[in-house]
């Protein structure tokens, strides 16, 4: 999702500190000063390093293995109280853009799964602009593949994208996905794995795409997961104009550790993701669907606004929300007045991004279970689609 954000006139970007002996306290920290990585400073008997830009985050209480401060000990001595108030000679990396780009709500729709839908007839009725098609894996080592066995072009993926793109809509490949094979651990470099995102592009002449990263393999695995992002670093520097998207999963209060690491791997690569999206479901069940997404989603807000300097309002323009309607996996029930709730909650916030796992299950079936073809409550058909659309 881009770089270091702009302050107001009343913060101060702190130059590195000399130490005069290995045990001497840096300047105190300061919560309106600005550190980027590199700056040191001292809180409670303790020298920090900031590992990258922050504002208003406490050393003491910020410095674990993820967090922003690196705690480098005990340190004595006379302690300035007072920040420098000028600003160096070298300010941070290039400030982010103002805001990221709303995209048009784009629920998945999975070709080949759950008795899926003619495009036509849900745009039709419902007036939705985009769909996610899932899933791009890989095939043969490091060649993207529709469900990982069917190329990209001849098959139903294609044709569907073809008949999506006749209804007046268009299309967001997902790249990845919780199982299947995944061109994330296939593609040995970030250069051939952003070659691969790349073919998928190319072939599609596509304006976004999204790289869903999950489970072990990918989001767990941090060899894996900087490759990816490295590989979008590279996709953007190619194609500035095609967005692009991360989705992962989440906790009810916002990013886990692995997704913090994931968001600041972003920063620390300049990889200018444009959009972070969370998965807000699978909470251990029965959980309260709208004050779970909202919890969740300013939970990434916060983060968003940590690690890259965002105010409120840009980081909310690069937040995206990506639900699972009806039942869950976990049995947790989102309703259709529950997802216009989130929806009127993501439009008023400025988001970026909706979607949903997904359109071939859009249609009632009340007490069916979490089944592939419908919801598993009672609804009218492509209700969920029909509120998406007023994103």
């Amino acid at each position: 999702m881009a770089s270091v954000g702009a302050v107001g006139a009343a913060a101060a970007v702190l130059p590195m500190a000399s130490s005069h002996a290995a045990t001497a306290c840096a300047p105190a920290w300061s919560a309106s000063s600005v550190y980027v990585g590199g700056n040191t400073a001292s809180q409670s008997g303790h020298n920090y390093t900031a590992k990258w830009w922050t504002q208003n985050e406490s050393p003491a209480t910020n410095s674990s293995q993820w967090a922003v401060w690196a705690d480098n000990g005990v340190c004595g001595g006379t302690t300035p109280t007072t920040p420098p108030t000028t600003n160096p000679t070298t300010n941070p990396t290039t400030p982010p853009p103002s805001s990221g780009t709303k995209m048009a709500a784009a629920p998945y729709l999975f070709p080949g799964w759950g008795n899926p839908p003619a495009p036509a007839t849900v745009v039709n009725a419902t007036g939705i602009k985009a769909f996610t098609l899932a899933f791009v894996l890989a095939s043969n080592g490091c060649n993207p593949a529709w469900d990982g066995s069917t190329g990209l072009t001849g098959g139903v993926h294609a044709s569907t994208i073809t008949a999506i793109r006749a209804a007046g809509a268009d299309v967001v490949p997902s790249i990845g996905g919780w199982s299947g094979n995944k061109l994330g651990p296939n593609c040995s470099t970030p250069e051939a794995l952003a070659a691969a995102y790349q073919k998928v592009i190319d072939t599609f002449q596509l304006k976004a795409i999204d790289v869903d990263i999950e489970n072990t393999d990918e989001f767990e695995n941090y060899v894996v997961a900087d490759r990816i992002v490295d590989a979008l670093r590279i996709v953007k520097q190619k194609n500035p104009n095609v967005k692009t998207i991360l989705t992962f999963g989440t906790t009810p209060t916002g990013p886990n550790v692995h997704g913090l690491r994931l968001i600041q791997q972003a920063k620390a690569k300049n990889a200018n993701i444009d959009v972070f999206t969370q998965m807000p479901f699978d909470f251990n069940g029965h959980a309260d669907m709208y004050a779970s997404t909202i919890g969740a989603t300013e939970g990434l807000k916060n983060a968003l606004k940590t690690t890259f300097g965002y105010t409120d309002a840009q980081a909310y323009s690069r937040i995206g929300i990506s639900g699972m309607n009806g039942l869950s996996d976990q049995q947790e029930v989102t309703t259709v007045e529950t997802w216009t709730r989130i929806r009127d909650y993501a439009t008023s916030k400025g988001l970026a991004r909706f979607a949903f796992w997904g359109v071939n299950r859009d249609r009632g079936c009340a007490g069916g279970g979490v089944v592939s073809e419908c919801s598993g409550i009672a609804q009218a058909d492509w209700a969920f689609t029909r509120v998406s659309a007023g994103f």
